[in-house]
């Protein structure tokens, strides 16, 4: 729901370092919760798209890049241009397992270690685009790994199907 409140201006306006209004192609660029904002070393941004249909990844096709685009090129234009911070010093990336079913972007300076941007869990956005634009099916029909903490559910329902 939260989600859903800074998409609707309902919370967090005061906070939008960029909109992008389109109901289709658009999105929403917030400071994560994780970030203080008073230093650019850990710098964490977050894209929330409009779309609610788009939850993860592996919903993603060819008809998804123009909104994917838009998040790489406006999000780095944003950052530069609110904090300095140039698009080739930027890990721009999605998750994969997300941790909530709402298609984002994560933006974080690339010498922080942020939590779940590694190799395992995360996909970098330009990655995803050019995987698109050669196979629009491309995560449908790719497997992807993901490393899950020993304690979550997930890993518990692999176990119990012999997966895992």
């Amino acid at each position: 729901q939260w989600v859903y409140n800074i998409l609707e201006k309902k919370a967090e306006a005061d906070r939008i370092v960029h909109e992008n209004p389109d109901p289709c192609d658009g999105f929403v660029l917030v400071p994560d919760f994780k970030w203080n904002q008073n230093q650019l070393d850990d710098l964490y941004l977050i894209a929330l798209v409009h779309r609610r249909e788009v939850k993860s990844l592996r919903d993603l096709t060819a008809e998804h890049l123009p909104l994917l685009r838009n998040i790489l090129q406006e999000g780095k234009e944003a950052v530069a241009k609110r904090f300095g911070v140039p698009g080739s010093q930027l890990r721009i990336y999605l998750h994969y397992q997300p941790s909530y079913y709402h298609l984002h972007v994560h933006f974080t300076a690339l010498g922080y270690d942020a939590p779940g941007s590694s190799v395992e869990r995360a996909h970098l956005l330009a990655d995803v685009i050019d995987n698109l634009a050669m196979d629009s099916m491309y995560y449908q029909k790719r497997a992807l790994t993901f490393a899950l903490r020993a304690d979550e559910l997930l890993l518990k329902k692999f176990q119990e199907a012999g997966r895992a």
